[in-house]
Order: structure tokens, then C-alpha cells, then sequence
């Protein structure tokens, strides 16, 4: 581990990847009945003390809007975002679907909609049962046992706790002084410690970890999706190791694709979600806070609770701290 990384005595023990075997679920150490991981280093304390340092006066939004025609994970042939309006104002003086007569609904203008998407769309949150190992994921719990005809009994994003927490930027395209990084750049343990040297960022135990390839600059783009620069799985368990209890980038799918590896095609995702215990945040705006230099922050999410799911729309905000530098 690099003299910028700082991991907490008292909760080494609690650090799963510590402890992760190759292409194998890992046990919690915080119960078998676990479903959130290092989420759980969460605490009060740890809440109190972020909210301390936290400066009001400024609020990044991290997540990008949801439209039609925006780019996302159809490789698998998941259904884009759509939206359809259910109601309108006209409509229901012509329709009156609520039977309130025509003159109730010409005064009361009536809008509503709905949505379809796959629930990975957009600025979202990767749980733990998105993805394991021969039929099984985090914590031990399998298909078998905890898989129903709609969704899984285990690790769904309802499972996910609100997220209070210290969170640095890595910001590895404006460390190499690029845009955007190479496509399928990989980034690795080596990346990480020269970015945090570059921006003297200290990254510890209990940290949300954010990475910047530079992405976004292709959004809404097709080419957004394609050979994404991102985490390999060295750098993935270099973070781990040292604490982080999220990681998230303003790339598709986090990791680079894709995979050099010849049979798992996700490793990055399946190391942290299944071996380490840490969820996942993709499709992340991350360049006002590196426009801003603002590479320490308190970072506050929370996912939608849609019970089972694999993945969950999010709205993470970064605020600021009274002792780091603002530009």
C-alpha cells in the first residue's frame, strides 16, 4: 500500500478483499445474514464526522439526466430508457378517464407518465446480486436458494443503505492531460497512486472512491459505450485492499472493455461485487468537481428501493469540506 493511503487499524479486519479468494464469493465479516458490505463501515460516528467538515454553499450533482436515445448497457439486449405520457391535459377533457366531466377536467390540467428501463440505466447503483460466481454471490446466498420467479430474496438494492461518507476524485484523464482516455485505457494500481501524488489526494479506509476517465465528454454519444477506458481488476483490488467502500467513474460499465481477460468478461465487477463486497456506481458526471479541483468531498447517494433488483437509479450529490480547498 502507497505512503497516500491510510487504512484504519481498527477495521482492517472488516475489509473483505483482505480476505477474497480468486473466483470465489466471499463471506461477510458482518454476519451471515449480511447484504450490504462495507457499506456497513457506515456508522454514526462516521456519518457525524462527515457531516462536520461538510461546506453548504456549493452541491455537485454527479448523475445525468434519463431521456430517450440515451446511451446505456445494451449489449445483452436489455430494453432502452422510454417514457410515454399516460395523461394530458387535452387528453382527459377528451377522455375522462377519472369520469369528472369535461368542465373539472378543462380547469384541472392533469399531466402523468410512465417509464420503461432496464434498471442499469442512467446513474445507477450495482448491487450485489448482479453478479457472482457459479450460480452463486456475495455472502454465500445462491440462485438456487434465494432466486425467485421475479427478483432475488438476497441483496437487492433495498438492501442498499443511504451512503454518508468521505469521498476523493481520482481524476486519471487530467492526470495523463487528456480529455478523455485512451479507449479500453486500463487503469491499474499504477494509475491510482501516481493520480493521488499528482493531486496530493490521500485515500482511506472508508473512502467512496470516484474515478474520472473523461467519459462524459463523449455523452450523449454512441461512442460513449464503446471499448471503455476503466478499472482493471489490479486496480479494483488495490482500492478494495485499502478500504474503499464504494467505487464509482463516469464510464458505462466502471471497468475496461473490453476484458483482456479469455473467460470472465466482467472481472472487475465480479471481484468487487462477489469477492470484496463493494457496490458499484456507473454512468457518474464527474467534471464539475475536476473542473473545480476538488478532489476530497462528502459524498451523499441513495439508490431507489426496488426490492430484488440488481441495479437501482441513483442521485449521489458531492458537497464540499470546510478544511479543503475550493477553486
Amino acid at each position: 500500500m502507497c505512503e497516500l493511503c491510510y487504512v484504519d487499524e481498527a477495521i482492517k479486519s472488516k475489509i473483505i478483499a483482505r480476505n477474497a479468494e480468486f473466483h470465489k464469493v466471499a463471506s461477510s465479516p458482518f454476519g451471515e445474514d449480511d447484504e450490504a458490505g462495507m457499506l456497513n463501515l457506515i456508522d454514526a460516528e462516521s456519518r457525524t464526522a462527515i457531516l462536520r467538515r461538510t461546506d453548504p454553499t456549493k452541491v455537485y450533482d454527479l448523475s445525468v439526466d434519463h431521456f430517450i436515445g440515451m446511451p446505456g448497457w445494451t449489449g445483452a439486449g436489455d430494453q432502452p430508457y422510454q417514457i410515454w405520457m399516460t395523461h394530458t391535459p387535452q387528453g382527459e377533457v377528451v377522455g375522462d378517464s377519472m369520469k369528472k366531466g369535461k368542465e373539472a377536467n378543462a380547469l384541472v390540467a392533469y399531466s402523468g407518465d410512465g417509464i420503461s428501463m432496464y434498471t442499469h440505466c442512467g446513474t445507477h447503483i450495482d448491487t450485489f446480486n448482479h453478479f457472482g460466481y457459479n450460480g452463486a454471490i456475495f455472502n454465500n446466498f445462491t440462485a438456487h436458494d434465494h432466486l425467485g420467479s421475479r427478483a432475488w430474496r438476497k441483496c437487492g438494492a433495498e438492501k442498499q443503505p443511504p451512503i454518508f461518507a468521505r469521498g476523493i476524485l481520482l481524476d486519471v484523464a487530467g492526470m495523463h492531460g487528456v480529455p478523455t482516455l485512451e479507449p479500453s485505457h486500463a487503469i491499474g494500481e499504477k494509475d491510482i497512486v501516481d493520480c493521488l501524488k499528482h493531486q496530493k489526494t490521500q485515500l482511506r479506509s472508508g473512502d467512496v472512491v470516484l474515478i474520472r476517465t473523461g467519459q462524459m465528454n463523449l455523452w450523449p454519444d454512441a461512442k460513449f459505450v464503446m471499448n471503455t477506458p476503466g478499472l482493471n481488476r489490479e486496480g479494483a483490488e488495490f482500492l478494495a485492499k485499502a478500504g474503499a467502500i464504494t467505487i464509482g467513474a463516469d464510464n458505462l460499465t466502471l471497468e475496461q472493455t473490453p476484458t483482456p481477460d479469455p473467460i470472465n468478461f466482467f472481472p472487475v465487477h465480479t471481484y468487487l461485487l462477489a469477492e470484496a463486497g463493494v457496490p458499484i456506481i456507473e454512468i457518474m458526471q464527474l467534471d464539475e468537481l475536476a473542473a473545480d479541483k476538488v478532489w476530497e468531498f462528502a459524498f451523499f447517494g441513495a439508490c431507489i428501493k426496488l426490492r430484488g433488483a440488481t441495479g437501482a437509479p441513483m442521485r449521489p450529490v458531492a458537497m464540499p469540506l470546510v478544511d479543503s480547498p475550493v477553486i
